[in-house]
């Protein structure tokens, strides 16, 4: 698994380490003597008490086989597995199409009763359009050189907007001013996305806030980020997406969160600023 950016990971990461350590130690094992047991060399096991290299499922087994704690095996297999899905590269997720990825979104949605958003650069999928959406999905095809099934994901990922319009469902949206200039699709489709925004501004899950170019930061303009209930964030980088759960960097998105909304106008002062951006585009 590549490094991540994110604390949580390696946090996690680190504590399966300390699992690993405590067998080894409570079976009355040196490092030398479970890497003879384990057929390896003593580096590799001081990398993975580290936290430094995540150990494969062969490598738990054996490490388990040498403390006599077989029954531990599935367990912390499941563990490190938990681990290795917090830091996903898209090149790996998408490695048979976008379709699936976004059918497992939806259950997340599915799940969530609030979900704060925040985005710089592209509408969230479940305000999206067909039109915007293909656009997009085509130019991430590309760039990763993944499978093309562009048709289905973009049908998986419009089917998310259903959430906006079933009860028991709260989405609080922020979105740089940028997000309305940007022309990621043709003017058409760029027009169509931007009425769609007024469409569903007045809807009782949505609150849609948008921070103008003029706004004074006190909050700088971030990566996307997704908080679930406050107990996820999902953050989107260029190359990954990256899950955090970690108390403390819920805390710091939420905190962003509030800072960034207290820049963002709503109502009519939102409304304008969509209105100028399908202005721009005549």
């Amino acid at each position: 698994m590549a490094a991540s950016p994110s604390s949580s990971v390696q946090a996690a990461r680190e504590a399966l380490a300390v699992r690993l350590q405590h067998l080894r130690k409570d079976a009355g094992l040196t490092g030398k003597d479970l890497s003879a047991r384990c057929g390896w060399h003593p580096a590799k096991t001081t990398r993975i008490q580290k936290g430094d290299a995540p150990p494969s499922d062969a490598d738990i087994r054996a490490w388990c086989a040498a403390c006599s704690a077989d029954d531990q095996a599935d367990d912390l297999i499941a563990t490190a597995r938990a681990v290795d899905s917090m830091y996903l590269e898209w090149r790996r997720l998408h490695k048979d199409g976008m379709r699936k990825v976004q059918q497992d979104w939806n259950t997340l949605h599915e799940r969530s009763r609030v979900c704060r958003v925040y985005v710089s650069n592209v509408p969230p999928g479940f305000f999206q359009t067909p039109g915007f959406a293909t656009a997009l999905m085509e130019q991430i095809t590309r760039f990763q050189g993944t499978p093309n099934d562009v048709a289905e994901a973009v049908a998986a990922r419009i089917a998310r907007s259903r959430y906006l319009y079933e009860g028991g469902h709260r989405y609080v949206v922020l979105m740089e001013e940028s997000v309305l200039r940007y022309r990621t699709a043709d003017p058409a489709a760029m027009r169509a996305q931007l009425r769609h925004l007024l469409a569903v501004m007045p809807l009782a899950s949505v609150s849609l806030g948008i921070i103008p170019f003029t706004a004074q930061r006190t909050v700088w303009p971030l990566e996307a980020f997704y908080l679930h209930d406050d107990t996820t964030a999902v953050v989107e980088t260029l190359t990954a997406e990256i899950k955090v759960k970690q108390p403390r960097e819920l805390a710091d998105y939420a905190r962003a969160f509030a800072g960034l909304a207290e820049m963002a106008v709503h109502g009519e002062a939102a409304r304008a600023l969509i209105r100028a951006g399908i202005d721009a585009l005549e």
